[in-house]
């Protein structure tokens, strides 16, 4: 076969299944080393974001690895090239190498090295074509002398240097050329902070926290435009469990778009639909002993409570249900009725019926026992408490300032919740799929919800989706009665499905999540024990903790504010905003981990030493 032109060629980032194939193409390459087949699978997966692979018709013709060098993030340093002999001669290499320089993923390089030996003519003619492409300089010295470094048995290898240059855009697939090459790139942080400025809501909120662009991220790190990693405690609120484009997640997502998967498809039967539904049903349900359907409700989490409190009233014909102060479960009018929050409350400009509230686990003090309260009221005809067709509260209240219900104080609402005939509704939209240590956040308790919300980081990927998950025998909705056009995300079921696949066939996630939680406990512990008794404490549970700034809202924006500087995101919560709150990636590593929490502890120093300096000044003047 002879390639007669290449204007249908697809370049695309490699996935893991494409090894093989890779493999054979650089046995077909005489003059590079043929590297095993495990190499080629590590290059399309852990070093895919950085590689690209050009297809036509099915047959891979070309194929190009490299990374960003550790020490020198600014620096692309591309370690292997192979094209198909049936494509040489064609370009095909250097179009390859521009797609990856083009990819956010590359944002603020503006170097590329690579190695070629003294008789690799073809590639060095191809580097020198690509110099030219950049408009940028082009250098070639010895690296490694045949007699000197390699003992005679390879040729010398000269390093290629490329640069500086700027680059944004895609490329050109035709031409081989950056459709976009100038040098106002690196202003792009300017002038998009301009254009939010001018074109966006005064409604915004976490962008006032962080102001700058962020361009790319990976894991557990946030990268802005200018190329600076911030490690990210935030994590879409909590939306973002496996870490930002897992490349397990993202594969799944890639293939099935490429094959032209089905992407809206309101609640008609899809193949993505079904194995969202087997893989719940598989590693969720069934070991847990949960028999619930699957409602798939409007993207967001307070759709998913929305419909939990309408088919709760259905079901006991009640209109009244109890939330819990402190409780924050969603912005639209129904679910405002049961957050807690005055701030959001006051943006209904109207009256928020149909729940009570009543006192949260702790919430009136140790002296106090509020399931009792609770027990009281709903005893006694005179109290003014209708009669509630639910409740529904939080395990951990992650807005609320990551207050925590006890095991023993669900375990009694729970057996309340059954001797007055009340549906028990648990939102577990942020402090569920894993986040305090198991899948729900409820299992520890061992009590079973009647009606369960998820979203956030149920589609595993940072997609809108969420459900509500109803005990078998109260489904009794009519077909349609409670509908909306975004119920049927495939790609969210795609990633959600790979999510539960990948991290919940069994135990060991859950138990490595538990083990960072103690590693959280203990550095928070350590951080409070800095301070004076009572300024600091600790909140929370699992990899939802945090630490309460002695009630000072003040105290826990400046040490946002001086987290951020150090290049950590992490945000406050609470009904003043006292608590800072740790919602990093249940993913991140140990040492980012550690790392994230140094800055924090740095911080949170800084910040009580420019309040206590700040009041000795009001107390001298």
């Amino acid at each position: 076969m002879e390639v007669q032109q290449l204007s249908n060629i697809v370049i695309r980032q490699p996935f893991s299944t494409d090894g093989t194939s890779v493999n054979a193409l650089i046995a077909n390459c005489p003059p590079l080393d043929q590297n095993s087949l495990y190499c080629n699978l590590l290059q399309c997966t852990h070093f895919s974001a950085t590689s690209a692979l050009a297809e036509q018709d099915g047959r891979i013709l070309g194929f190009v690895s490299g990374y960003r060098l550790p020490d020198a993030p600014e620096t692309l340093f591309i370690w292997q090239v192979a094209i198909d002999p049936v494509a040489r001669g064609k370009a095909l290499g250097k179009r390859l190498i521009l797609d990856i320089l083009s990819r956010p993923v590359c944002a603020g390089v503006s170097m590329l090295k690579t190695t070629v030996t003294s008789s690799n003519t073809a590639s060095r003619a191809m580097f020198e074509k690509i110099a030219a492409a950049l408009d940028a300089s082009h250098l070639r010295t010895l690296l490694f002398d045949r007699d000197q470094h390699l003992s005679g048995q390879h040729d010398s290898e000269f390093l290629i240097s490329i640069g500086p240059f700027q680059v944004s855009g895609r490329v050109n697939q035709t031409e081989g050329k950056i459709m976009t090459t100038h040098k106002a790139a690196t202003t792009a942080d300017h002038i998009s902070t301009d254009i939010f400025k001018r074109n966006e809501s005064r409604v915004q909120s976490y962008a006032r926290s962080f102001p700058c662009v962020f361009e790319r991220a990976e894991n557990a790190t946030l990268y802005d435009s200018k190329g600076r990693g911030y490690l990210d405690f935030l994590a879409g609120a909590g939306s973002l469990n496996y870490g930002h484009n897992h490349p397990v997640l993202r594969d799944a997502l890639l293939r099935y778009i490429a094959s032209d998967g089905i992407t809206h498809s309101l609640d008609l039967h899809t193949r993505a639909k079904a194995g969202f539904l087997e893989a719940m049903q598989t590693h969720i349900f069934k070991p847990r002993g949960l028999d619930y359907v699957i409602q798939f409700t409007g993207p967001t989490g307070t759709n998913a409570i929305e419909a939990a409190m309408k088919i709760a009233r259905k079901v006991k014909q009640r209109t009244n249900i109890v939330s819990f102060t402190n409780g924050f479960h969603g912005v639209t009018l129904g679910s405002l009725a049961a957050t807690g929050n005055q701030h959001h409350r006051g943006g209904a400009s109207m009256s928020l019926t149909g729940v009570t509230a009543m006192p949260y686990d702790g919430y009136m003090g140790n002296e106090v026992d509020t399931i009792d309260y609770f027990a009281k009221v709903l005893g006694d005809a005179s109290s003014g408490l209708d009669h509630p067709a639910a409740v529904i509260l939080e395990t951990v209240q992650g807005e609320g300032g990551l207050n925590v219900a006890s095991y023993e104080w669900l375990q009694r609402l729970e057996r309340l919740c059954r001797r007055y005939d009340m549906l028990l509704i648990i939102d577990d939209i942020q402090a569920g799929c894993g986040r305090t240590g198991n899948f729900f956040s409820f299992e520890a308790a061992n009590v079973k919800p009647d009606i369960v919300t998820l979203s956030k980081s149920l589609s595993g990927y940072g997609l809108p989706f969420a459900v509500t998950l109803i005990k078998r025998e109260l489904d009794i909705w009519e077909p349609g009665e409670h509908n909306g056009t975004f119920r049927g995300n495939n790609h969210a079921f795609v990633t959600a499905a790979a999510a539960i696949e990948t991290f919940w066939r069994d135990d060991q996630f859950a138990k490595s999540v538990q083990v960072k939680a103690v590693m959280l406990t203990q550095r928070l512990r350590a951080i409070a024990e800095k301070h004076d008794e009572g300024l600091i404490k600790v909140k929370g549970r699992g990899l939802m903790q945090g630490i309460d700034c002695g009630g000072s809202g003040e105290l826990a924006a400046a040490v946002s504010r001086a987290a951020f500087a150090r290049g950590l995101v992490i945000e406050t919560s609470g009904p003043d905003s006292e608590v800072v709150k740790c919602l990093c990636p249940l993913t991140i590593s140990n040492e980012d981990l550690t790392r994230g929490l140094d800055i924090l502890d740095a911080s949170v120093a800084a910040a009580v030493a420019s309040q206590r300096k700040s009041l000795s000044n009001v107390v001298a003047a």
